[in-house]
């Protein structure tokens, strides 16, 4: 008889420039049904974006619908724009037994922490110094000197929270950080899994 699994949550946070993106990759290879938080938005798709992908596009009366029914973990209007994280695509893949991988900031992780609760474990990733992190934003190359000082101010903030998570990670050898990061992952579900008979079991009385 094949195991049920089990649906479970994990969150990522860090400041810009440790490589969540780049352990993911990586974790990705080694995991299975596992789904993805995407945001949705009412802004237009840009060239090159995809439904379902980049963002899940819909209407501003549709988002506010949303909100109104409680749809929504998290949601804000940025210039005429709602953007927000959907409860529906996330409840689905929890019911098909899949990891629910998120990416947020350290404010994102207390609102999910909030509403779901012992389905969800949490990672922050940083690098071994502040040196090191601005050495990497450097090197990509993709962002202004005023960009990457803001960066690091938000690095600076961001790392206060680091005792909120049940994991700290220190992204300084790829491929250790992220047999550590394929690991979590893991027990995240075992995690899931324990909780539900603890949950059925106090039912049961």
């Amino acid at each position: 008889m094949i195991e049920k699994k089990h649906g479970a949550i994990l969150i990522l946070s860090g400041p810009s420039g440790c490589g969540k993106s780049t352990l993911l990759k990586e974790v990705y290879k080694n995991i299975d049904e596992y789904y993805f938080s995407i945001s949705t938005t009412t802004r237009k798709p840009r060239e090159g974006e995809k439904e379902g992908v980049d963002y899940f596009f819909t209407s501003k009366e549709d988002f506010q619908e949303d909100i109104k029914a409680g749809h929504f973990l998290e949601w804000a209007e940025v210039h005429g724009n709602y953007y927000g994280t959907s409860l529906k695509p996330i409840k689905k893949a929890l019911e098909k037994g899949k990891l629910v991988i998120f990416d947020i900031d350290v404010q994102g992780h207390e609102i999910v922490r909030k509403k779901l609760g012992e389905k969800v474990t949490s990672v922050f990733i940083t690098t071994p110094s502040l040196e090191e992190l601005e050495e990497r934003l450097t090197s990509r190359n993709t962002d202004s000197k005023e960009v990457i000082e803001k960066r690091l101010e938000n690095a600076k903030y961001e790392i206060k929270y680091f005792q909120k998570y049940d994991y700290f990670l220190i992204n300084d050898d790829l491929k250790e950080a992220s047999k550590q990061l394929v690991s979590i992952a893991n027990s995240t579900r075992i995690k899931s899994k324990l909780f539900e008979k603890e949950l059925a079991t106090i039912w049961m009385k």
